[in-house]
């Protein structure tokens, strides 16, 4: 049933479940820089440095003139045209176990894991919805610096070392292919306020990851139309990194609610050619959002708190908590 629902989610998010017509929308020759931080400390849970520990993304999307010929080819054939941006980033994810006192790899508890991947991507974006096609490529084990970074990050806020990341998955290349689009549904005004919906389909196909996603968020504010939701590292929802204010501030606060269908998870199931820690990954997963934006003098400074169901068999402490908090500056 998953895999079934993987390989529709995959072909409506390429082809488009709904035609939407590719409306001409105003150039925006301006690119963007994302700086983005994601961590399990902002939480209520008794134990945070668990899990899902750390995400990093720096990110770059070019304006609207900046796509080379090939890539604008490329979403012509998919999408049949739109408006389009070209993006790039470099992020770092960190996974550890809920028990990091212990030497060994605790049994049924999460692998140790870094990763450090590139992700490419194509925008485009039409009246009323935006698509987003990328390639990420990259690595899991000790070359992913994982260890290096949560220590460097422990020994400045004066907190110890967890002891096991000797257990940490080992090298391994990554490769996963995704797609997503998000559509944006304009539901009125509420109290002078505009508001909307943000349904949203996102699907990754590779050794990395294998899943599908969906949900929705709903908003309330000023200026909505200025993006598509706030930006999270996959697997996430996410309405990317690229916004064009459409006044002078825009704002809203939202709140959304996505399953996630998963076949696959390098940092659940372990190493794919040689032994090591892994755990029995459970195949739905929910999650709740809730958060803010706010767009001004040409920088959005976004947050989102996010509450995770249970991702593998055996896992403690109740839902899974994190926060994310983006900045984003128009150059």
């Amino acid at each position: 049933m998953i895999r079934r629902t993987l390989v529709l989610g995959l072909a409506a998010s390429l082809c488009g479940i709904t035609a939407a017509a590719a409306q001409d929308l105003p150039e925006d020759k301006v690119a963007i820089w994302t700086l983005q931080g994601e961590n399990a400390s902002i939480s209520s849970a008794n134990l945070t440095d668990r899990y899902y520990v750390n995400g990093l993304h720096l990110g770059y999307v070019s304006g609207t003139d900046g796509v080379p010929d090939f890539l604008r080819g490329v979403g012509n054939a998919v999408w049949g045209g739109g408006q389009m941006r070209f993006a790039v980033s470099l992020n770092q994810q960190i996974f550890t176990p809920g028990n990091t006192a212990a030497f060994t790899q605790p049994p049924g508890d999460q692998p140790y894991a870094g990763m450090l991947y590139g992700n490419f991507a194509l925008y485009r974006d039409v009246q009323d919805s935006r698509s987003i096609l990328g390639l990420t490529l990259g690595l899991v084990g000790p070359l992913a610096f994982g260890e290096e970074t949560q220590d460097g990050f422990h020994d400045l806020i004066g907190q110890g070392h967890p002891n096991g990341w000797h257990n940490q998955l080992a090298n391994e290349p990554l490769g996963e292919l995704t797609s997503g689009r998000t559509w944006r549904l304009p539901t009125g005004t509420l109290f002078g306020l505009e508001t909307d919906a943000l349904p949203n389909l996102n699907v990754g196909v590779g050794n990395m990851r294998i899943y599908a996603e969906s949900g929705a968020a709903i908003r309330i504010g000023q200026g909505l139309d200025s993006d598509y939701g706030v930006p999270r590292l996959f697997p996430g929802p996410s309405g990317g990194d690229a916004f064009r204010p459409t006044r002078p501030v825009a704002w809203y606060v939202f709140l959304g609610a996505d399953g996630q269908g998963v076949m696959r998870d390098i940092t659940l199931d372990g190493n794919d050619f040689r032994g090591g820690p892994s755990v029995k990954l459970d195949p739905y997963v929910g999650e709740l959002e809730a958060g803010a934006a706010i767009m001004v003098f040409g920088t959005r400074l976004t947050y989102t708190q996010v509450m995770q169901s249970q991702e593998f068999e055996h896992q403690k402490g109740g839902p899974h908590q994190l926060g994310s908090l983006a900045l984003s500056v128009r150059f």
